[in-house]
Formats: C-alpha cells, sequence, structure tokens
C-alpha cells in the first residue's frame, strides 16, 4: 500500500499545518507531529478500498449522514462495530418501541472469577443513531448482509479491561437505590458494562477543559452540540466533507490520548479484530470490497495498527471464547439509562431526539425504519408521499453507485477556512419554547407568569451572545429557564431543568414487545392473562382477585407471590391478602408494575423457560452456597413449601439445613433458626399425619448441638443475649419431641450448671434456665433481685439485669409474673435520684435488645393491676400478698365421726375385693377382740401418716374421727371414712 506521503491530495493542508506549527512552536516539534500525523490518518483512511464511515453514537449528523450515503450507494454487505454473537437478535428490533438495548448475560461462569458473576454486556440502540440507520437498512433491503466484526461479549470480559469495567460498574452500584423518577429510569441497565459505536470523547482531560473553557460551555455535549452537530449537520456539509471531519476528529482525540496502557492496547485490538473479520468475510464470500461499507466509531476510523486495511497483516490470533453460556435478549432502555451509561449531559440524548427531528425536516433525507417497527406510525400524508417514492423507484435494489473520483480530494482545507454558519434568530421557536417551560411549571407546583415567559425569551438570547452564538441553543435556554424560574426549594417532583429536559422530548422509554420476549416472560404474560390488565405498559395497575368467585385466579395469585419472590421490589406487591404457612387468601389486591420493571422480568428468562424452575435454582443456589447458613437453608425449605408446595425439594432442603447445622460453630441465626423451626413444625403438625423425618432429625441434632454451645455462648462477648435466650428457647420448647427421639435431659441440665456468665443480662437468663429446670425456686428468684435493688453498686446495672428477664420470656413465658413484679420493685423502691438517670437507659435497653417481647410483658402487667385508677391506692401487689397458712388436720365432731364408720360393714365387697387383691386370708376381725401385732390395722394405728398421704391423693378431706380405742377392722371407716368411701367406688367402678 502507498504511503500516505505520496499523495498530494492533502499536500496543501500539510504545508499550512507546517507553517502554523513553526509559527507557534518556533520550529519542528511534537506539535507538527501531531498535526502532520492527524493529516496522514485523513489520508489513509479515504484512500482505503473498503469504505469507512465515521460515526459518533446517539448523533443525529451521524445518523442523517449514514441515511444518505446508504440511498446513495446501496451497498450489499454492511459491516457494523457491534459484538458478533448478538447479530440473531437485530431482527426482533422491529417488535420494540425503541430505545432498547441489546444483552449477553451470564449468570454462571467458566473461565472468569466468581466474583464478577454475573456478567451482564449491553448495546443500546435508538432512532438517533447510525448504527439503526444501517441496521434497518440491512434487514428490510432484499440481498443486504449485516455482519457484525467486533468482539465478542466473551473477549469483552477476556481481555484486561473486561475486569475493571465490571469492578467499576460493582462499585459505582454501591450507592442507595433509586428514588427519584429519574434515578429510576437511568438504573435502566444495571451493572451491564455498556458497548457502543463511536465513543467519541478525548482522553485528555487537559485537552477537554480547553474546549469547554474557550467554547464557553458547561460540559462536552453541549461543545459537541455546538461546534461538530450543528455544521455537520448543515445541507451543505455533503459526504466526502463528513467523513474527513470526522477522521480528523478521530485521529485528533487518537493522539492525544494519555499514556493508558491496558485501554490504548484493548482499543488496538478491537480494531485487529474487526478487520480481521472483515478480510475473512471478504475471502469466504468473494464479495467486491466496492459493494461494502464499514461503519464503526471516529476513533477507530483513523486506526494505524498493522492488521488495519484490506492490505494489513494478518498476523492476529482471535482467542477462543471461554466455557460460559451466554444467554441474549433485549431489554428496555431510556435516555436517560444511555446518558448514565456513557457519561452524557443529562438531557442531551433527548435534545439529540429533537435535533434529529428538525434536521430531517431541513434536509429532507429520508431515514429507514424497520417494516412494523412500533412507535413510529406514519401519518397518512407521509404513507401516500412514500407509496409514491417507492412506486417511482425501479423494483430490485439498484447497482452500487461507485465513488467519485473527488472522494479523495481535500475538503478540510475549505471546511476549516470557513466561517461558522450564522443561524438566523428563530423567534418563533424560542417563544413557543418560552411559553411551553412557562406552562409546565406552573403545572407542577411553581408561580410562573408570563412576564417569566419573556424573561426565560430575553436570558436565552442575552446567554447565546455572551456565548458567542447567534442563536440560541437548547442548553442557553435551559440555563435561560433555570435561572428566571427556579426557586430556592422545588415544589413539586421535578425541577425546572428536568422540565426543560421533558419538554425537549423527554426521558423516552423502550418497550420490547411481546414477540421478542424470552419464553418466561411470555408464560408469565399468558398466565395472568385472566387478570385483565396491560402488564406491558409502564407504572402502576391494580389487580383485584376474588378467588372464592373465580377459582381460576388462584393460579394467578401464585404466578404473583412467586414474581414477588424473584423480582425487585415494586414489580409485584400485594395490598391485601397474605401468604403463610398452612394459609392462604380467599381475596387479594395488587399493585402491579411489570412493565416498568420488564428488564427484570427478561433477565428472569436468562435462568429458566419458567418462573418454577427459576424459583428451584435460586433456592439451590441460596441452600447450597459457600457462605450458606442454618437460618438461610430453612428459609429456602419454607419458601419451597410456600410457593412451589414441593415436598420433594423441602425434604432435600431440609436435610441439607440437618448437615449445615452439624458444623456451624456459632449460634448467629440462632433466633431465626428458633422462627423458622417453629413455623415449620406448626406446619407440619396441622397438615401431615406424620412429621418429615428430616424435621425430627434436625429436633435431635439441633438439641444436642445447642446443648454443646450453650456455656460457650454465655461467656462469649460476641454472642448477645437475643441469640442465648432464641438457644435456650429452642431447647425448652422442642424439649418434649427431643425426648420422645431419644435425647437425654441430663445434656441440658449438664449444659446449664457449666454455664457462668458474666455479663448482666445473660446471668438474668441463667436465672430464669435454672427456674425453669427446678434448680432454682421463685422465691431465691426473688430474693436475688431485692438482694440486687439493696446492692447500689449494682443498681446501675439493673436495666441490663431487666433485659435479660424480658429476653427469658422467649424460652420461659412463664416468668412474665416475676418480671412485672421486678420492674415494680424498682420503681416502688428506688429513689427519685437514682431512678431518674437511670430511666432512659432502662428504656433504651428494652427497646433495642427487647422491643418483641414488650407485648407480653404488657399484656401480663395488665392482668396484673387493676384496671382503674381509683381502686390503685388500694390495691396490693400479689407478691405482697402474705401467703395463707396451710391447711390444718382438724379433728370431726363426736356427731360427725360416725358418719363414714358405717361403710365398710355396709359394704364389705369392698373390703373383701382389697383383700382378695392383696393376697390376705384373714377374715373380718371381731370389734371385741384386739388385733394380732404385726396385722394391717395395727400398722394403720402405728404409722397414721399413711393413710393421710393416701387421702390427700385422692383429694379427701375428711379428718381422722373420734372413736373408741379398738382397732378393729370397723374402726378404719372410723379413722377414715372418707378413705374407704373412696375406694369403695374405685373397686366398684373396676
Amino acid at each position: 500500500m502507498s504511503g500516505p506521503h505520496e499523495s498530494g491530495a492533502f499536500a496543501a493542508l500539510r504545508g499550512q499545518l507546517q507553517e502554523a506549527a513553526t509559527a507557534f512552536a518556533g520550529g519542528p516539534d511534537a506539535l507538527e507531529g501531531i498535526l502532520l500525523g492527524m493529516v496522514d490518518d485523513v489520508d489513509r483512511a479515504v484512500r482505503e478500498p473498503l469504505e469507512i464511515f465515521p460515526v459518533c453514537h446517539h448523533s443525529p449528523a451521524s445518523a442523517t449522514a449514514m441515511a444518505r450515503r446508504l440511498r446513495e450507494k446501496q451497498p450489499k454487505v454492511v459491516y457494523l462495530e457491534l459484538c458478533e454473537d448478538m447479530a440473531p437478535l437485530l431482527t426482533e428490533l422491529r417488535n420494540c418501541r425503541l430505545p432498547v438495548a441489546v444483552q449477553a448475560f451470564a449468570g454462571d461462569v467458566d473461565g472468569f472469577p466468581q466474583a464478577w458473576a454475573p456478567l451482564s454486556v449491553v448495546a443500546p440502540v435508538t432512532e438517533v443513531s447510525a448504527e439503526y440507520q444501517a441496521i434497518a437498512y440491512a434487514l428490510d433491503t432484499p440481498g443486504v448482509e449485516l455482519v457484525l466484526v467486533d468482539r465478542s461479549a466473551d473477549h469483552v470480559f477476556q481481555w484486561d479491561t473486561g475486569g475493571e469495567q465490571v469492578r467499576e460498574a460493582a462499585a459505582e452500584d454501591t450507592g442507595p437505590p433509586a428514588e427519584t423518577e429519574t434515578e429510576a429510569e437511568a438504573a435502566l441497565h444495571g451493572e451491564a458494562v455498556g458497548v457502543g459505536i463511536g465513543d467519541l470523547r478525548p482522553r485528555f482531560a487537559e485537552l477537554e477543559e480547553h474546549l469547554l473553557r474557550h467554547g464557553k460551555v458547561r460540559h462536552w455535549s453541549e461543545w459537541w452540540h455546538q461546534y461538530v452537530e450543528v455544521p455537520l449537520g448543515d445541507s451543505a456539509a455533503d459526504h466526502d466533507t463528513y467523513r474527513q471531519v470526522m477522521f480528523l476528529i478521530g485521529s485528533l482525540f487518537r493522539r492525544l490520548a494519555p499514556g493508558d496502557g491496558a485501554r490504548v492496547r484493548v482499543d488496538e485490538d478491537r480494531e485487529r479484530y474487526m478487520w480481521t473479520r472483515m478480510r475473512e468475510h471478504l475471502t469466504a464470500t468473494g464479495t467486491d470490497p466496492a459493494d461494502c461499507l464499514y461503519v464503526c466509531g471516529a476513533f477507530h476510523a483513523a486506526s494505524r495498527v498493522e492488521e488495519s486495511g484490506l492490505h494489513g497483516t494478518d498476523t492476529y490470533p482471535i482467542s477462543p471464547r471461554t466455557a460460559t453460556t451466554w444467554q441474549y435478549g433485549l431489554i428496555p432502555s431510556s435516555h436517560a439509562a444511555i446518558e448514565a451509561q456513557f457519561g452524557l449531559a443529562a438531557g442531551s440524548v433527548s435534545i439529540a431526539s429533537t435535533e434529529w427531528a428538525k434536521s430531517l425536516r431541513r434536509t429532507r433525507v429520508q431515514p429507514y425504519r424497520l417494516a412494523g417497527q412500533a412507535g413510529t406510525k406514519k401519518s397518512p400524508a407521509k404513507k401516500a408521499a412514500a407509496a409514491k417514492t417507492s412506486a417511482a423507484k425501479p423494483r430490485g435494489r439498484q447497482a452500487a453507485v461507485p465513488a467519485p473520483e473527488s472522494a479523495t480530494a481535500d475538503r478540510l482545507s475549505g471546511f476549516l477556512r470557513r466561517p461558522p454558519v450564522l443561524d438566523g434568530l428563530d423567534e418563533a421557536e424560542l417563544l413557543g419554547w418560552s411559553v411551553d417551560i412557562v406552562r409546565a411549571a406552573r403545572r407542577n407546583g411553581y408561580l410562573a407568569s408570563t412576564a417569566d415567559a419573556i424573561a426565560v425569551f430575553e436570558t436565552s438570547v442575552l446567554l447565546a451572545g455572551m456565548r458567542d452564538r447567534a442563536k440560541p441553543t437548547p442548553y442557553d435556554f435551559q440555563d435561560a429557564a433555570v435561572t428566571c424560574i427556579e426557586k430556592d426549594a422545588v415544589p413539586g417532583r421535578r425541577d425546572v431543568r428536568r422540565l426543560v429536559e421533558i419538554m425537549m422530548g423527554g426521558d423516552r422509554i423502550g418497550q420490547v414487545g411481546y414477540d421478542a420476549l424470552p419464553p418466561l416472560a411470555r408464560d408469565v404474560h399468558d398466565r395472568l392473562a385472566p387478570l385483565g390488565l396491560k402488564l406491558q405498559q409502564r407504572g402502576m395497575q391494580r389487580a383485584l382477585m376474588d378467588m372464592a368467585s373465580r377459582p381460576e385466579l388462584r393460579a394467578c395469585s401464585d404466578v404473583l407471590w412467586m414474581l414477588r419472590r424473584l423480582m425487585p421490589h415494586g414489580a409485584a406487591r400485594p395490598i391485601m391478602g397474605e401468604r403463610r404457612l398452612g394459609e392462604r387468601s380467599i381475596q387479594e389486591s395488587w399493585d402491579l408494575a411489570l412493565g416498568t420493571h420488564q428488564r427484570a422480568l427478561i433477565e428472569l428468562g436468562y435462568e429458566g423457560v419458567s418462573i418454577e424452575q427459576v424459583l428451584e435454582q435460586r433456592l439451590r443456589r441460596d441452600a447450597y452456597g459457600p457462605q450458606t447458613t442454618t437460618a438461610t437453608v430453612l428459609a429456602a425449605v419454607e419458601d419451597a413449601t410456600l410457593y412451589l408446595r414441593s415436598r420433594r425439594l423441602a425434604d432435600e432442603l431440609g436435610t441439607h439445613a440437618l448437615k449445615v447445622l452439624a458444623t456451624e460453630r456459632s449460634v448467629d441465626g440462632a433466633p431465626e433458626v428458633l422462627r423458622r423451626v417453629r413455623g415449620l413444625l406448626a406446619y407440619y403438625r396441622t397438615s401431615e399425619p406424620v412429621l418429615p423425618p428430616w424435621i425430627e432429625s434436625f429436633v435431635k441434632t439441633g438439641y444436642a448441638h445447642y446443648c454443646t454451645l450453650l456455656p460457650v455462648a454465655f461467656r462469649d462477648e460476641d454472642a448477645t443475649v437475643g441469640q442465648v435466650a432464641a438457644m435456650l428457647g429452642f431447647l425448652f420448647s422442642m424439649e418434649s419431641l427431643a425426648l420422645s427421639l431419644g435425647c437425654d435431659r441430663a445434656q441440658l441440665e449438664l449444659a446449664v450448671a457449666q454455664s457462668h456468665p458474666e455479663e448482666p443480662a445473660k446471668t438474668a437468663l441463667l436465672w430464669a434456665a435454672q427456674v425453669r429446670l427446678g434448680t432454682l425456686s421463685r422465691a431465691e428468684l426473688r430474693g436475688r433481685c431485692d438482694a440486687l435493688l439493696d446492692n447500689p453498686l449494682v443498681v446501675p446495672a439493673y436495666p441490663r439485669y431487666l433485659s435479660g428477664f424480658v429476653h427469658a420470656l422467649e424460652p420461659v413465658p412463664g416468668l412474665a409474673d416475676v418480671v412485672v413484679e421486678a420492674v415494680s420493685n424498682a420503681f416502688g423502691r428506688l429513689p427519685d435520684a437514682v431512678l431518674l438517670p437511670w430511666l432512659p437507659l432502662l428504656i433504651t435497653t428494652l427497646r433495642s435488645g427487647a422491643a418483641e417481647l414488650a407485648p407480653l410483658l404488657i399484656r401480663e402487667a395488665g392482668r396484673i393491676f387493676p384496671g382503674r385508677l381509683a381502686a390503685l391506692d388500694a390495691w396490693i401487689p400479689p407478691w405482697r400478698t402474705p401467703p395463707a397458712p396451710p391447711a390444718g388436720r382438724r379433728t370431726q365432731s363426736a356427731g360427725n365421726g360416725r358418719q363414714g364408720a358405717a361403710l365398710l360393714p355396709a359394704h364389705p365387697a369392698a373390703c373383701d375385693a382389697v383383700a382378695e387383691l392383696l393376697g390376705c386370708t384373714q377374715g373380718w376381725t371381731r370389734a371385741d377382740v384386739p388385733p394380732p401385732p404385726g396385722t394391717g390395722v395395727g400398722l394403720l394405728a402405728v404409722h397414721p401418716a399413711a393413710c393421710d398421704a393416701v387421702a390427700d391423693l385422692l383429694g379427701c378431706d375428711g379428718a381422722w374421727a373420734a372413736s373408741g380405742s379398738s382397732p378393729s377392722g370397723a374402726a378404719l371407716a372410723t379413722r377414715h371414712p372418707a378413705t374407704a368411701k373412696a375406694l369403695e367406688s374405685l373397686l366398684t367402678s373396676t
């Protein structure tokens, strides 16, 4: 290939730049090399046999020039700078309303660090972009092939900068969730790495600062609009001028890029990759390069790598892809999301959309649109004009127009010497803007008037004059509106700057059509069809479901509950109704925003073909993850039962929870484990004939596990009192089931005996456990509490003791009266000088550590204390009431002593049956004959306590009868008439 200096097309421009460099720098130096190198880059790109079309992403000037060039040249092959593995999705763009983004997604990685997962790459597409014009032309024109030549999504992360982009995206997403409307729309792409065509921005910070300062603009988007878009968008700027100017800008930014070795190396590798793919395609198909068009960013168009061009070297090896499985789809995008993804100024894409519409009207260029494209309906007049145009054209594809000889002529010199075109002030347009912004401000709560509209108009003209512009740009108008209308506070949701963006076209949000959705998303829409809602529309919609009258809505309810579990908050929010273990609502009300969260629904489709499959996969991932805990696995068991009603999956995850519990050495998740195990036990006891084997084993293992950890947890400073209370709650509440399964209660008794806490709260908790086990009486516990109040050194720590007692209500709820007594004694006995400083500590301690147990304490206090204020003065606390004396044995009167004496003689069968049962062969003893020594009657006389014990056991309150001294058999009835009667009833019943 001939060198660029052999061409004389740009000889005059080289001479002028060389003279300028000598004048400015005083001689040949780096400046001369940069300026002449830029001309060489332009010359080389212009002379390339394969026509290169440089673009800038989301540029109206590039889109207009692309549409004009496509209609002139009619290329057979269009090479496009876009990830080559995204090609199959481009045909689905016709089923979407732009803007949307083509996405490559990988949830499970193989060949990349696990910390990078999930991987996501998005390429946004808007109608105001040159790439969309090329795609629409290639897909709707017969015989035209569209070839994507950029690196694949896998190579985006293979190359070094991929990991840096992932980490940067994750670091940028550490803030709070989006709260405002703009933030929510800007987050449509999530953490995805953005790829686009024509990322054209100075990488030399000093250069960008210099351009902004001398251009009298605030940000790069405004500079590009003023000094590139407006001149190139003029109808006088032909195709050759456009190409050479874009080549020059790309070369300038490339040569003034800082020494970021990694980024420069990736850019050069992309250029080698793309040229290698294009040469491979040309060789395989035999296509004439003159019938092809290469669409790429202006930065890459001025490439200087050896592999660039059709005659470049073929020494670049393309590495194979990793084993990562990639999923592809379309997700909704928005102007705000594109601006946030590529660092553009807020509202710049909306302003570009407005300028695109004005450019089409001014230049009369007919753009390309995909047939059936949603959101691009033509008016009847336009349809008729388009029909006449298509009828006038010959059928079939026109032959390619060869490039004229003047294509390589120097157009830069004339463009650079030409003074800027001063557009006259369009007063009608500016007046319309001023009136519209005042109307929008009044609707949003601003006190704006006609005077403000006049002020905005005049200020826009003034700002444009101060910035050396004859015509106010949308950015000048935005600054003027903020200056004249904005107040100290924003009265509504949107400020004036946001209102101007909306007025200029708004933050248009795209939508993926039903036919372009993945199978899972289509399945969700089909299953929710009985609701009769337009779920693809953005915004909130209310769904009312009465399952009693319409049983078919139960299936919709199941889908909505699973979506609530899988999708972000706000996508499906229940207003009325709940789903808990063992409970099903008969009426439900939902707020649905599936259209707003369409991206999340589409990404669910990358994980499976149904939401049941995705939910099962996520539950398994949560349960078998490296950082999983017993509480996490039990939560997965509960969700599997609640949403999927899968006994198989619940048993599998429950068995795994048993293994995880056995390996845990901390008690951090004890409260959550206790809550979930109680709920699952209650559910299985009411819905299953027998408990599942895994939960029996879990209770048995958990009993032994927590008994082992209990002494350590009492001494561990990191273990909170709530966690220790949850352990005791598990042990005491599951004790009966654990003992029936073979556990030994001695384990718990030994664990409590070996516990020696030092913290006051844990000490109180240990006392409560001892009361529950019976090793400490309530009287002793009350004595210890009184001793604490009597000790002035312990009084400041008394709130922490109370906190422990309140937490003890979890494992020992029967101590509620003792806790109420302890609190009441503190208020009753402590002086104000001690109580008042101590009271805030008590309140904060109970609120922070035992807020969920306060209702139980309040209910017990309400039961103990009087309900009326008048009765409070005469009320005596139960713990101050003296105990009643024990009921003594009183001797019955002689008149009543013989009340039960006639029972045995009257009913001898009772004594005969007892005697026969006990093997006694002696007969009845006569009253006048003393009993022989050692007989049963004599034993009763010697040991009367035995009869007393039997009487208490049988509930007989009769006393000893006063009778004669003969201890005969008849005297038994005299001594214990009630006992004899009870025995007679017992034996008669048997």
